[in-house]
């Protein structure tokens, strides 16, 4: 009867399609903080990115549309970032950030350094007292337009629309639920240092700036 039992199981396996590694060790074997300062060749990375976007052009309504599903496409991995980030962390600093300005600069330092090599550029907080709930992270140059070539009828297409998702999973599965876009705001002309250049807004529920209240005053 085991005989019978291990032939389906092989059986299965082939209708599946996966291959498994000789060792019968996969991806998931491996320890998180062996691949810890590895890093992913930009040129597998524009690949992959451009198909992950074509894949979002389709059946499109237009520009809005196709920047929320990038944006949908990144929010899953700032979910798995965090935990990813913070179990990396020394066990004396492997604590969630617990105010507004801390889960910010986590995401301006460690996520970006994690993503792309380097620290974001700059963190304000809106100056608009009619909108408090409102932060800005900076990107001068955005990797992820770097190698994506848009067309003159969708210059408004920021794809960085996708890095808007990932911190947007990341403020949510640090418990600061928010809702990030991702405009551009670099001038295309001449001369212009940063014509690339973008904002991220970070737009905070209610709930998150009343908690925030409480404990300044506890």
């Amino acid at each position: 009867m085991s005989h019978v039992g291990s032939g389906k199981a092989a059986s299965s396996k082939e209708q599946t399609g996966l291959r498994y590694p000789s060792n019968g060790k996969t991806i998931y074997h491996r320890p998180l903080n062996r691949t810890k300062t590895a890093e992913l060749s930009q040129a597998a990375f524009a690949y992959l990115f451009s198909e992950m976007v074509i894949y979002a052009q389709r059946r499109v309504a237009g520009i809005q549309e196709l920047e929320k599903r990038l944006n949908l496409q990144g929010h899953p991995i700032g979910l798995k970032l965090l935990d990813l980030l913070l179990l990396r962390e020394p066990p004396r600093s492997q604590t969630r950030p617990l105010t507004i300005i801390a889960l910010l600069h986590f995401i301006k330092i460690n996520v970006w350094t994690h993503l792309f090599g380097r620290q974001a550029d700059r963190l304000e907080k809106s100056s608009n007292p009619d909108t408090p709930d409102e932060y800005m992270i900076v990107d001068n140059e955005p990797l992820v337009n770097a190698y994506i070539s848009v067309p003159r009828e969708m210059s408004q297409l920021n794809c960085a629309a996708f890095v808007a998702g990932i911190i947007e999973g990341v403020c949510d599965g640090a418990m600061f639920p928010a809702r990030v876009t991702a405009h551009t705001v670099g001038g295309k002309e001449e001369g212009e240092m940063w014509p690339g250049k973008t904002v991220f807004l970070v737009k905070f529920q209610p709930e998150v700036l009343e908690r925030e209240a409480l404990l300044g005053k506890g």
